[in-house]
């Protein structure tokens, strides 16, 4: 089991909306091996956001248990998730949320502030993630000065600083258009195979078609969990 960073059982949550009760996420079981690039896909409402968000560490299941890097998360309190989502769990999302007004280089490097690392440090492995993401001739750019997707390469370029057993990716080229979609998503693609475990939540088919493995939704459920044999580019 040392090599499952991701498990899930009976994983369920409900929201409590006014006299009614959603029942979001109804009871996931599932497993992700360290090094796999699993797409989580789904129709709206079929419960992958709330499923990410709990995976995440970003919300707590209702009922059910889930485990990440072999660590029970599912009871822990928030000051200890926030702990475990800064160490272990690196996010990209569709909008990027990038501080506009500072630097590729300063952006990367704010996971690594609030961590506490020197400065020295922390220049150096934020250098090395822009370099890595093709952006070492724009450390000094700011966000505007920057197309979408050089934006989304320094946000994956800052979801990587600190080294994080799992990369979430939710929606990820939303705000992209095709051709730099697909560049984000050989991006990530090269990264998986480094070694980098990658969860991507989408709706769009041919983004889900990068990744090795799919999970379908419905309804709060696993419909669908297979191997993709043709993972990478549609052709």
């Amino acid at each position: 089991m040392n090599d499952v960073i991701i498990r899930t059982e009976g994983l369920k949550k409900d929201y409590v909306l006014g006299a009614e009760t959603v029942h979001a996420v109804r009871g996931v079981d599932l497993e992700i091996r360290r090094g796999e690039f699993v797409a989580v896909m789904g129709p709206s409402g079929s419960g992958k956001s709330t499923f990410m968000n709990m995976v995440g560490c970003l919300d707590t299941p209702t009922a059910g248990r889930y485990w990440l890097n072999g660590q029970l998360v599912s009871e822990l309190t928030d000051d200890e998730l926030a702990r475990v989502r800064n160490k272990a769990i690196g996010f990209v999302f569709q909008t990027f949320n990038l501080l506009p007004r500072a630097s590729a280089l300063h952006n990367v490097e704010l996971p690594l502030i609030y961590a506490g690392v020197g400065a020295k440090e922390r220049r150096r492995r934020a250098e090395e993630k822009l370099q890595l993401v093709g952006l070492g001739d724009r450390m000094e750019h700011k966000p505007p000065e920057m197309s979408g997707g050089q934006r989304q390469r320094v946000a994956v370029a800052r979801a990587l600083v600190n080294e994080p057993a799992l990369l979430l990716a939710d929606e990820p080229t939303g705000n992209l258009d095709s051709t730099t979609s697909g560049e984000i998503m050989d991006q990530l693609a090269a990264l998986n195979g480094e070694g980098q475990t990658i969860l991507l939540v989408t709706h769009e088919h041919d983004i889900a078609e990068y990744a090795k493995r799919q999970v379908h939704l419905r309804d709060g459920v696993v419909e669908k969990d297979f191997l993709n044999q043709h993972a990478g580019a549609p052709a």
